[in-house]
């Protein structure tokens, strides 16, 4: 969360709600992105 928060700044920087909200929702697609790329991909071996 660190890093996320040191790479995105941890505050919100802009002052209408719109826009706030606009801010908010890229930065859970920043968060999803790095989560999905830490993820290992898995094989089914049967």
């Amino acid at each position: 969360m660190f890093r996320v928060k040191k790479m995105l700044g941890g505050t919100l920087s802009l002052r209408n709600h719109n826009a706030h909200v606009g801010e908010t929702y890229a930065m859970i697609k920043t968060l999803n992105k790095l989560t999905g790329l830490g993820m290992p991909t898995t094989i089914v071996i049967a």
